[in-house]
């Protein structure tokens, strides 16, 4: 199947590349780490707003993971690793 399109630009966009692009960034449950700690770190690594931090803590702890954040690899290795240092665990899967 053929996902790619012409823009008016006649620029061909492929679809399955964009996708091949984006890796998600997946924090994980544990239990040492608390709900405000897991929230500030999103909100300063991520920059997620409190609320939006908050609900992805809620989803970690209640499904074991959550992908956090989307993008291209270098962006999230980036976050990955400040995450890491501030004691969270963390991987990047796509």
């Amino acid at each position: 199947m053929d996902f790619s399109f012409q823009t008016d630009h006649d620029q061909q966009i492929d679809l399955e590349d964009e996708v091949e692009l984006q890796h998600k960034l997946i924090l994980h449950n544990d239990n040492h780490n608390t709900f405000e700690w897991v929230i500030e770190t999103l909100v300063d690594v991520c920059k997620h707003n409190p609320v939006q931090a908050e609900q992805c803590s809620l989803l970690i702890h209640n499904k074991g993971k959550y992908a956090v954040q989307h993008g291209p690899f270098e962006t999230l290795k980036q976050m990955k690793d400040a995450i890491t240092e501030r004691g969270i665990n963390a991987t990047i899967e796509q």
